[in-house]
């Protein structure tokens, strides 16, 4: 018998080449058939060779069993190597379906049912996406969706060329008012919601009078708020701060994260025009604390009229290329791989000298969108160097590693700094009337630094004993 005719005896209601033919009453009811072949097959009527017949049944069953085996693994096959991850080849990449395989496959005539119950079809869409991620995340080259937040850089090169936008609230008179000007002009950047920021700086460290002797001024660099719903009366607040307190500089440009570059700008011309008789000027963060006392001393010994650029200076940093970066730049913005050096923007001090250059070197330099990197641009451009200081904590005062649980906000740390970053409100005021306070001693510090003047004023009671 041909392997033809054992496939179409194991298939339901397949006819066979020849008639079973049996007794209802004997072969029948044993379960035996004798099988009376056409004319091309060999009869088997004699008792005798029923065994036989049993034997071409079973076989005929385990081949059959064997065929569905093999077609059922090479279909568990075929979709486990769909479902593996490829290294070498990309995510997004198509491969034909299982069902279209099993299909084309002529071997294997008219089984959808195998493949439909071996492999469920909404099983295969979550397992590719979770293969799809995790080849996103192995694959630098994939670039990574934008978010919501993300910069819009092709809004920021149609307009990076508008660089000029009105004063709406002005203060011309700050430094006029000044016989001579004043020694040193406060400037802070700001946001309209940050309110409370600015009432503390007033309060604390950026007090407008007299300091050591010299004359303090101060003023905040603000920009109309992104979401004006936030604070529906933000104008009037403005206008309000503006007329009690005399310090609020305000432009018509939104008040943005890359749009900090234009509060540069529009400073540096603001002082030029309105404070071109100050000494000094120191621009820093709301959330920075302070130690003016300090910075005073530090200026008096140095000549206004000569360039100054001092801060924490941050040399060799190169531009990240992560999309999801706060501070993300592509190549075609910036090619370089190293930007030139830049004050952290958490506070700096500069002479009236070179905030004039740095006022026209603005106008002359392309813009971009990180304010302290184009700062450190401009710095290059009128071939100034910046000088690093100890005293600037722009990522504030980090603790050492040998001594991890040692507690930093401590006023003996901060009455040596000039400028520590990133503090609370409440911690500005905290640390402030620490310093200030009357009661403030250090005299562990002063101890670690003469550590065996003990030891001679042992020796000298000793001298003096009357025992002795």
């Amino acid at each position: 018998m041909s392997p033809a005719n054992y496939i179409q005896m194991c298939l339901p209601g397949s006819p066979l080449p020849g008639q079973y033919r049996g007794d209802p009453g004997s072969a029948l009811s044993n379960g035996i058939w004798t099988l009376v072949p056409d004319s091309s097959a060999t009869a088997f009527s004699s008792p005798r060779k029923t065994t036989g017949t049993m034997r071409v049944h079973l076989k005929g069953d385990a081949i059959c069993t064997l065929f569905l085996v093999v077609a059922l693994c090479s279909v568990l096959y075929t979709q486990l190597e769909y479902l593996a991850p490829k290294g070498d080849k990309q995510p997004t990449q198509k491969k034909p379906s299982v069902t279209q395989r099993i299909f084309s496959d002529p071997r294997a005539p008219g089984r959808p049912t195998v493949t439909e119950a071996t492999v469920p079809r909404p099983r295969l869409i979550p397992i590719t996406r979770r293969t799809e991620v995790a080849n996103s995340k192995v694959q630098t080259a994939t670039p990574v969706p934008s978010t919501d937040s993300a910069f819009n850089f092709k809004r920021y090169f149609l307009n990076k060329d508008n660089r000029n936008f009105n004063l709406l609230i002005n203060q011309p008179k700050k430094c006029r008012r000044i016989p001579g000007g004043p020694f040193l002009l406060i400037a802070i950047k700001s946001v309209v919601e940050d309110f409370d920021r600015r009432e503390i700086v007033r309060k604390t460290w950026g007090r407008e009078g007299l300091v050591n002797g010299e004359q303090i001024q101060r003023v905040f660099l603000l920009g109309t708020p992104k979401n004006r719903t936030s604070l529906a009366t933000w104008e009037t607040l403005m206008h309000q701060e503006s007329q009690t307190y005399r310090d609020i500089l305000l432009w018509d440009f939104m008040d943005t994260f890359f749009n900090l570059t234009l509060k540069e700008i529009h400073f540096l011309n603001w002082a030029a025009e309105f404070c071109h008789n100050v000494k000094f000027i120191f621009k820093g963060d709301a959330d920075v604390f302070v130690n003016i006392e300090n910075i005073v001393d530090f200026l008096e010994r140095h000549n206004p009229a000569e360039d100054l650029f001092v801060g924490d200076i941050i040399y060799n940093a190169r531009p990240i290329r992560t999309r999801k970066s706060k501070y993300y730049i592509p190549e075609t913005m910036y090619g370089l791989s190293i930007y030139p050096a830049y004050a952290g923007g958490g506070g700096f001090l500069l002479s009236s000298c070179t905030m004039r250059k740095l006022s026209r070197a603005c106008g002359e330099v392309e813009l971009f969108p990180i304010d302290d990197v184009f700062l450190g641009m401009c710095l290059q451009r009128i071939s100034l160097k910046p000088i690093l200081h100890e005293g600037f904590k722009t990522f504030g005062i980090v603790k050492p590693s040998a001594a991890p649980h040692l507690q930093t906000f401590d006023p003996c740390f901060y009455k040596d700094l000039m400028v520590v970053h990133s503090l609370k409100v409440a911690e500005i005021w905290l640390m402030w009337n620490l310093l200030h306070s009357p009661r403030l001693s250090c005299t562990q510090k002063r101890q670690v630094k003469k550590p065996f003047q003990w030891k001679r004023r042992a020796q000298i009671a000793t001298q003096t004993s009357p025992l002795s």
